[in-house]
């Protein structure tokens, strides 16, 4: 057996400083970018009101960042390159509570370790510019107007093992690029310019009022962002002792059909500062858990206010990282914010016409007893009739009017009397009832088609789409999505005041069940009976619904109760309300929702549209996808070469 050779001691000593600084360098310094990005803090927290980068072979060669700030003073430009030399803070009351961008005083010092740099600067009261030489430190008069300019040539000349692994020079400008972004995004009042090998590649010009932030989001995301976003501004309850909000989150979120595949068009910022941070994306992307399709990515621009000793910026070399002192907090101001932003449906809430507190809504039946006993006998006949709760918005207050929607199988008689021969047409144009009859159209049908954001009902196509006129041109109507929503919305509503009022069956249904599924239900009993089912065992392989939720009171009960016990499966059940919740609404409203090849009535389809436009977040199903298209006149015209 071969013995270890014994390890020779080395004595413990001091690093020479070049050393230490170099060490520092390779945590702060990643690549062109990380100067970039260190550069462009200094010249903002030096009130700089336009800052331009000029780039040589994507930043390698070549770093030079010019600001109009206050400038350094020519005693204080040695100092400058010292490490853990900065103006920003001066004692452990400002480390924790710090407001500028940069505060560690290691970046200068960190890249003048590995690189030529030198330092340009003149403030208000110097008769001229002062040059430090980095390397050598030679101090001499130069021509500059205010502010500063820091030159860093040959970047990693000092470490060349590092200089291998960088990328491309194309690679290495788009990140320099992407870290000026970052800045512009949340500085509209500066100006930003960059250049590359003597040619323009950006440049955002400096803005001011309100628009500015806005526009500054245009010139740099595009006007596609900004067309397809919502605006987001929230303010937590709780109170400063100055009294402003403890968390204030403003900014644009992007409406779900404007998701990603990547994740490369979300940023956010704490008090100013761009940063990665898991509690801010968790709480972004469950915010879009209702409205977003499959693994797609939300695009967003969030701005976070807070107090900064409330939150820790000293966690990383590069700054971007932070560290919440409540991120509960944090987290849930963020996704109420987001949330809010998302619930209002794009097509807008109409303004109603003043109408009587009980007199019906035009085109939606009224909630009268002779309505509701007519409807009846036709359940009893066995036509699908989810029950549905329309609402008007009459003075930003919804007015419920508990219509049943009786969904009749094409080419049969309906509530009206009318067949499909002479009340309505499957897949063709459908008058009302009373249209048929000679009677006077009903109220929804002669109301202009810019009264309503979806329009007015025209047409039912195959069964499955709902087509209206509106003033901007033709609005297509998934309607099994969009009743999807909105049953989802009011089981949601439901769950959140109480329990989900639930209906007893008659005759309970049956089904053979796996000893998986019976000892789900027996196991998840409350969480059962808070979603409004009451499942219990018939025979140790048979399990009995006996009450189902309400609003799916006409829905097929075995197969709600096997959907959601198989959700229950995969969760604990004494969190499966906190954790699942939505999931499993989502399966129940799923099949509550009207299915495809079931004819409507023009009357049906205006109160699905009129529902749609004062239900939160109608614009997407349960499932993330659209539940409804505009098509304007102008994309019409062009697809029959109109004014060619």
């Amino acid at each position: 057996m071969t013995s270890q050779p014994q390890a020779l001691r080395r004595p413990i000593r001091e690093l020479p400083d070049e050393l230490i600084s170099q060490i520092a360098a390779g945590e702060v310094v990643e690549r062109p970018a990380a100067v970039v990005r260190e550069l462009v803090d200094n010249a903002l927290d030096a009130g700089a009101s336009q800052v331009t980068v000029r780039l040589l072979a994507g930043g390698v060669r070549l770093i030079l960042v010019e600001d109009d700030g206050q400038g350094i003073p020519r005693e204080e430009l040695p100092v400058a390159l010292r490490r853990h030399a900065t103006s920003k803070i001066a004692s452990l009351q400002d480390l924790e509570a710090v407001g500028t961008m940069g505060f560690r005083g290691e970046a200068l010092a960190a890249i003048n370790s590995i690189a030529d740099m030198s330092l340009l600067s003149r403030t208000a009261d110097d008769a001229h510019a002062w040059q430090l030489d980095g390397r050598t430190g030679e101090l001499k008069p130069a021509a500059r107007s205010q502010g500063t300019s820091v030159e860093v040539r040959e970047l990693f000349y000092a470490t060349p093992a590092r200089r291998k692994f960088l990328k491309t020079d194309a690679t290495e400008l788009a990140h320099c690029i992407e870290a000026v972004r970052r800045h512009a995004l949340v500085r509209p009042d500066v100006g930003f310019a960059i250049w590359h090998e003597g040619r323009l590649v950006e440049q955002w010009r400096a803005g001011q009022g309100a628009s500015a932030h806005e526009q500054r989001l245009a010139d740099v995301l595009g006007n596609e962002f900004v067309e397809q976003s919502v605006a987001v501004h929230y303010e937590s309850a709780a109170r400063r002792p100055d009294g402003q909000p403890a968390v204030r989150v403003w900014g644009r979120a992007g409406i779900p059909d404007a998701a990603r595949s990547r994740a490369d068009q979300q940023f956010a910022y704490v008090n100013g500062r761009y940063v990665r941070d898991k509690v801010l994306t968790h709480a972004a992307r469950s915010a879009y858990e209702d409205v977003l399709h499959g693994h797609r990515q939300p695009v967003y621009a969030l701005y976070i206010e807070m107090d900064p000793s409330r939150v820790d910026v000293n966690v990383h070399p590069t700054k971007i990282e932070v560290r919440f002192r409540d991120s509960r907090e944090v987290h849930q101001a963020v996704r109420h914010a987001v949330e809010n932003a998302l619930a209002t449906p794009r097509a807008g809430t109409a303004a109603l016409p003043a109408t009587d507190a009980q007199a019906p809504i035009a085109g939606l039946a009224p909630a009268s007893s002779e309505y509701s006993e007519s409807n009846r006998p036709y359940a009893q006949q066995g036509w699908a009739q989810p029950a549905i709760n329309f609402a008007a918005n009459q003075g930003g207050r919804a007015a419920d009017f508990e219509a049943l929607w009786p969904v009749v199988p094409a080419g049969t008689d309906g509530p009206t009397g009318s067949t499909a021969a002479g009340g309505g047409f499957y897949g063709r144009f459908s008058p009302a009832p009373a249209e048929s009859q000679g009677a006077a159209p009903p109220a929804a049908s002669s109301l202009p088609a810019g009264d309503w954001p979806l329009g007015r009902a025209i047409a039912q196509l195959q069964g499955i789409y709902v087509l209206a006129e509106n003033t901007q041109g033709l609005v297509i109507v998934d309607m099994h999505a969009a009743h999807e929503r909105i049953v989802y919305e009011r089981l949601k509503t439901q769950l959140d005041s109480a329990s989900i009022a639930s209906q007893p069956l008659l005759i309970p249904a049956t089904f053979a069940a796996s000893p998986q599924e019976v000892a789900t239900a027996e196991a998840s009993a409350d969480a059962l009976a808070t979603l409004g089912l009451e499942i219990t065992p018939f025979s140790p392989r048979t399990l009995a619904v006996r009450a189902v939720p309400t609003s799916l009171a006409q829905g097929d009960a075995v197969e709600l109760a096997r959907s959601v016990l198989a959700e229950l499966a995969q969760h604990e059940a004494s969190t499966v309300i906190q954790r699942a919740q939505n999931e499993l609404l989502g399966t129940m409203a799923c099949h509550g929702a009207v299915r495809a090849n079931r004819r409507l009535t023009l009357d049906e389809m205006n109160a699905l549209l009129r529902q749609m436009e004062a239900t939160e977040r109608s614009d997407q199903c349960n499932h993330g996808r659209p539940t409804w298209r505009q098509l304007s006149i102008k994309e019409l015209d062009s697809l029959f070469l109109r004014g060619r």
